[in-house]
């Protein structure tokens, strides 16, 4: 009896592992191609920054009171106003973005080489200095150092993906960040032209900070579909399925050394006016898809 009970363990135990090894590569398998959340009630993967209440007339400067006192900003995960909250809408769960006060949601995390979606659409409030200002909000990655480095004194280093009405998806630069994109100029703007020469934008750069985005996709009044796919140094951006603008040589300045800027956290702005997201999904990729390889040749 002894034999064959041996033989019965060892054939569970091989059995056991076959198993095993089939869970092991099946997970692998669906962690490569699975859209992670970064979504939840309680807001868990994400910290919070706020910086200034900012008035009009600001140019850069650090904000004093009526004595001519320095303010100090508010600083990291206060939420002040309650600025950053989740609510419920149809049975999705929604971020709720609005306040007088600047600042971010960022993630806790980093990343690189991933494809992200999240949808967007606009409130109803503005605030002090934007009040006569399109309703302006921001998805910037690759975000790297400290808060409050860049004109606001609120964000990171980093590039910016422009969620504002009007242009969804123009590029803005972060502090000493920079890259390229295939450009045409018309009077003393530039836009994203996959036929246009291709130009440097970004501080110190001859170009400026900023370039607007090859069309108008924005849907109005409704929520719009936000993607950003980005692999090495090169980045597309899509909105509501047409893309508006295709990047490379992300790097930012030290000095006079360029360095490359390829991975890091996201930020999503709080700029003065009410803003909503939700489906805010991300997941990894082993480079740009062949149907954008285009854009870069």
């Amino acid at each position: 009896m002894f034999i064959p009970y041996t033989l019965q363990l060892m054939k569970n135990l091989l059995l056991s592992l076959c198993f095993i090894s089939i869970l092991l590569c099946s997970t692998s398998f669906i962690h490569k191609d699975k859209w992670t959340p970064l979504l939840d009630k309680s807001l868990s993967k994400w910290e919070i920054y706020q910086s200034f209440r900012h008035k009009n007339g600001y140019k850069g400067e650090a904000p004093k009171d009526e004595n001519g006192n320095l303010i100090k900003p508010v600083g990291y995960n206060k939420n002040e106003e309650n600025e950053f909250s989740t609510i419920e809408e149809n049975g999705d769960l929604v971020l709720k973005i609005g306040g007088p006060i600047y600042g971010c949601l960022f993630t806790k995390q980093e990343f690189q080489n991933y494809d992200l979606k999240l949808k967007v659409k606009w409130g109803d409030k503005k605030w002090e200095p934007r009040l006569n200002e399109d309703k302006d909000s921001g998805l910037l990655y690759h975000s790297q150092g400290e808060c409050g480095v860049e004109y606001w004194r609120t964000w990171m280093l980093s590039q910016e993906y422009q969620i504002t009405e009007g242009g969804m998806g123009d590029y803005w630069s972060q502090a000493s960040s920079r890259s390229d994109v295939k450009a045409r100029k018309e009077g003393k703007n530039y836009f994203f032209d996959n036929k246009g020469t291709l130009m440097a934008f970004g501080s110190g750069t001859g170009n400026g900070n900023f370039c607007h985005a090859g069309m108008d996709a924005e849907i109005k009044g409704g929520w719009n579909d936000i993607e950003l796919i980005t692999y090495g140094d090169k980045s597309i951006r899509i909105v509501n399925g047409k893309v508006v603008m295709a990047l490379s040589n992300s790097r930012y300045m030290v000095g006079t050394e360029e360095k490359p800027l390829v991975k890091g956290k996201l930020q999503l702005q709080c700029e003065a006016a009410e803003v909503y997201y939700k489906d805010i999904m991300i997941k990894p990729i082993d480079g740009i898809p062949a149907e954008y390889a285009p854009y870069f040749n």
